[in-house]
């Protein structure tokens, strides 16, 4: 009989999608790496599965524990799924910006969610890594994951995500198209997938008023370019240790209306019903789209679904109020214009 000894057995090995519709005029083949089809709907169950592996073998966490962490959703989901099957309490901090969808899907996997203010700096006491540290602190027998700046998150990306792309793509990828956040997967896979071929272009996509960009072209945190943004899953106000910056070729910046208008078309367009940062990430790819080949193969991240996003990106209401959806019906963005 061919079954899974539990549900974590099913993280991995996602499917390939080629895109046709949104991306236009380019030539080159463009395929969607589709993480929803993992058991937690996103990309975040491979490491999340990781650093408690890791966790467990380090004896960071014992039997019984509890899994502190900070998450915009998708990486507690990944814990909270882990921790029913393995038997660990679940306590997450999740900044108010996030969809309310994903603080119900967390607490009816059993988690206790704690929502913390979004326009905070990261080490204000009350933002959602400070709040995480401190109860971590004060929890007997419990460990912080911090998935910024645990390796094993890029880890688990090195030895899934970016074997599995060289794999599915017979060797043939030349672009790796990432939406960065913690910096794990784009950091992980790109990584594997330069030490089998260095020429490789890896493009992160970040958003206005994220950090990223800046530190990478500057080497500096440029306060300046942080600010309050829509988009959830990519941008940082910080510089986590799982960005490697000397793997990422180049970032592009994405607006928060951009990234909302490609993830209402992927769904219309494509049936590819995805997250907020998926549409961010295929918009900035189609900003860069000049300097693509014909005969180049670029792989997007799909991070994660969009069960996530329907009281905001899939909500027209939503969309009227932030001056988005005029934009999703002409099915125009500004990338496509540039």
């Amino acid at each position: 009989m061919n079954y899974k000894k539990n549900i974590l057995g099913t993280i991995g090995n996602t499917p390939l999608v080629k895109l046709n519709k949104v991306i236009g005029d380019i030539d080159a083949l463009v395929l969607a790496k589709i993480e929803s089809f993992n058991p937690g709907h996103s990309i975040k169950d491979r490491m999340a599965l990781k650093m408690l592996e890791d966790a467990e073998k380090e004896g960071k966490i014992k039997p019984g524990g509890t899994i502190v962490e900070c998450t915009s959703g998708n990486t507690g989901m990944g814990l909270a799924i882990a921790a029913a099957v393995k038997g660990y309490r679940c306590v997450f901090t999740t900044s108010d910006k996030q969809s309310q969808e994903k603080i119900d899907i967390l607490r009816a996997l059993g988690a206790e969610v704690v929502v913390c203010p979004t326009d905070v700096e990261a080490d204000d006491p009350k933002s959602y890594y400070s709040v995480a540290r401190d109860i971590s602190e004060k929890t007997p027998n419990s460990y912080w994951f911090n998935q910024y700046d645990n390796l094993s998150n890029a880890q688990a990306h090195y030895e899934t995500t970016g074997p599995e792309l060289w794999e599915q793509t017979n060797g043939k990828i030349t672009h790796l198209v990432v939406g960065v956040g913690t910096g794990g997967t784009i950091s992980g896979t790109g990584r594997f997938l330069k030490e089998k071929n260095p020429n490789i272009k890896v493009w992160g996509i970040d958003t206005y008023g994220s950090a990223l960009k800046a530190y990478h072209e500057t080497g500096k945190l440029v306060t300046e370019e942080i600010y309050p943004y829509i988009t959830e899953g990519i941008g940082e106000d910080l510089i986590p240790k799982n960005v490697d910056f000397d793997v990422i070729d180049y970032f592009e910046k994405v607006t928060d209306k951009d990234g909302a208008v490609m993830t209402r078309r992927l769904s219309a367009e494509e049936g590819i019903f995805a997250g907020y940062s998926c549409g961010s990430a295929v918009a900035g790819l189609i900003q860069l789209k000049k300097q693509l080949k014909k005969d180049d193969v670029v792989v997007v991240i799909m991070h994660d679904h969009g069960t996530r996003y329907v009281k905001k990106v899939f909500n027209d209401e939503w969309m009227k109020e932030h001056g988005f959806l005029d934009s999703s019906k002409q099915k125009e963005t500004v990338a496509e214009k540039r």
